[in-house]
Formats: structure tokens, C-alpha cells, sequence
């Protein structure tokens, strides 16, 4: 088969595959589109935690994408791990440069085992610029109490940071609702002219390692090959959820989540 779309994405490396570029990359090429990469960062990680960040310069960050997308452009883009202000800002610049429309921001901030991944100054242009540049934000609770100051501990509570988040000039934003002590998943997708919750069936697993990477390029995927937003958040939440489910079982800390449950094999190659 042929590719169905071109997706970049600009996010930071997981050694041990499970989340980031390696988690995107996958989930690209599983949902049957390109991937391209702007690496942000190297980690060296396992499922236990990270044991060290080494951070690519800004400079280097804007030479992948710009020179990336001018030979070969992107449908859509999926923002993941940006550690500086000045990374930011050099994504920022970059974006205006391209003129990608089709854009979406996961913003990373803590890694599954607690760890901060960016610092109050990133956190501030993130909120006060980057996500006025984006078509969709997609926020866990974590991040979504960090970006408004509100503590969430129900659906109504993340409709309500969502509202905040419109107001910061966030033109799409989808809450995701996992770390809530429920037995069904709900997620929050918002807009200034409708809400809408996406619901699933919560599984109990400790293998949720790189699920926010994964449903962010899962949707720009989507998005990328021409469905609307709503069902492309629609959709990446049902084969996150699906990617869940497998329970690999990989590690031993908080393992990865299977990125091919959506890929049969062709006959020939069994």
C-alpha cells in the first residue's frame, strides 16, 4: 500500500520505544501514513524512568524542519516534547515558515514516572503563544492543571479548564481523562461552539507508557488524511484504547502500549 499522507513530527527520542518519536513514528506508519521527524531531545529511558535528557539546540531543531519540509511537506504536524523557551520560539518560527494549517500540540511536561520535562519559562510562552499557532491541544489532567491552575477531579471540572483554555486562544482542545479514578475513560474535546466526550472502556494496566504521544499523532494522522477533527479525535482515542487493551507487558515499570493492533498482515508475509 501506499502511504495515505505525510505527517512531521517535532518531539523528543525514548530510547526504549515506547513514547515519543519512536511511539509516533509508529503509530504514523501503523495508521498508514509518512512519518518525518524534527527531534527535540535524546532520553535515555526504560520503563522504570529517565536517567538523563540531552537536549538538541534550537537551531538544529528549525534546520530539520524547514529543510524536512521543503522538499517533502507535511499534511499535518504533531508537537510533542519542546524543553526551552527558546525552543519554542524556534518552533514557533519555524511553523510561520512552512505554513502548515493542520497542526497539533501534545504538551509534554511529565514523564510517566513523575519527572519534570520542562521548565515555568517554557511553560509560560507555551501557554501564552505556542497554542494560539495550533489547531488542537491535547492536554492529560496533569498538564491541563498545570496550564490553567485549576485541580480537575471530574468531567465537569476538565469542560471547565478547557474554558479557561479557549480563553488563552486555544482553538481546539481535547482533555484526556485517564489518570481520573473511573471505570470508564472520558475524554473532553471542546471547542467555542460545541462539547463533545469521547468514552471508553478503561483498562487496569500499569502498560500506559507514551499513550498521550501516541493519541496525538494518532489524530494527526487522521486529521492529515482529510476526516474532520472531531472524528479524528474520535478515532485516535478508540485505537488508543484498542493499543491498550493488548497489554504487552513489555519492562519492568510502566510498559508500552501495542502501536500494530491496527495492522493485519498481508497472507504472504505470515
Amino acid at each position: 500500500m501506499k502511504p495515505k499522507s505525510k505527517v512531521l513530527i517535532i518531539a523528543g527520542s525514548d530510547s526504549s520505544g515506547g513514547a515519543g518519536i519512536q511511539a509516533d513514528i509508529k503509530t504514523v506508519t501503523a495508521l498508514g501514513s509518512y512519518a518525518m521527524t524534527a527531534v527535540t531531545a535524546i532520553t535515555s529511558q526504560n520503563t522504570t524512568g529517565i536517567i538523563s535528557i540531552v537536549p538538541i539546540s534550537a537551531r538544529e531543531i528549525s534546520k530539520q524542519i524547514i529543510f524536512t519540509c521543503n522538499d517533502i511537506k507535511p499534511d499535518a504536524i504533531k508537537i510533542g516534547m519542546l524543553h526551552s523557551s527558546n525552543v519554542i520560539r524556534a518552533v514557533i518560527n519555524s511553523l510561520k515558515k512552512i505554513k502548515i494549517s493542520k497542526i497539533i500540540l501534545d504538551p509534554v511536561m511529565v514523564a510517566k514516572g513523575g519527572q519534570r520535562l520542562i521548565n515555568d519559562s517554557a511553560i509560560h510562552i507555551l501557554k501564552t503563544r505556542l497554542i494560539k499557532k495550533v489547531t488542537l491541544i491535547t492536554p492529560n489532567i496533569c498538564e491541563a492543571e498545570v496550564l490553567t491552575k485549576k485541580r480537575i477531579y471530574n468531567v465537569e471540572d476538565m469542560i471547565y479548564a478547557a474554558s479557561i483554555l479557549l480563553k488563552l486562544g486555544a482553538k481546539n482542545i481535547l482533555i484526556k481523562g485517564g489518570h481520573l479514578n473511573t471505570k470508564i475513560v472520558q475524554d473532553v474535546f471542546v471547542n467555542k461552539k460545541e462539547i463533545k466526550i469521547f468514552k471508553n472502556k478503561k483498562f487496569t494496566t500499569k502498560n500506559t507508557h507514551g499513550t498521550g504521544c501516541t493519541l496525538s499523532s494518532a489524530i494527526a494522522t487522521y486529521f492529515s488524511c482529510g476526516k474532520l477533527l472531531k472524528k479524528s479525535c474520535e478515532l485516535g482515542t478508540k485505537y488508543v484504547n484498542q493499543a491498550i487493551g493488548s497489554n504487552l507487558n513489555y519492562g519492568k515499570g510502566h510498559g508500552p502500549i501495542n502501536h500494530l493492533n491496527s495492522i493485519i498482515i498481508n497472507k504472504k508475509f505470515r
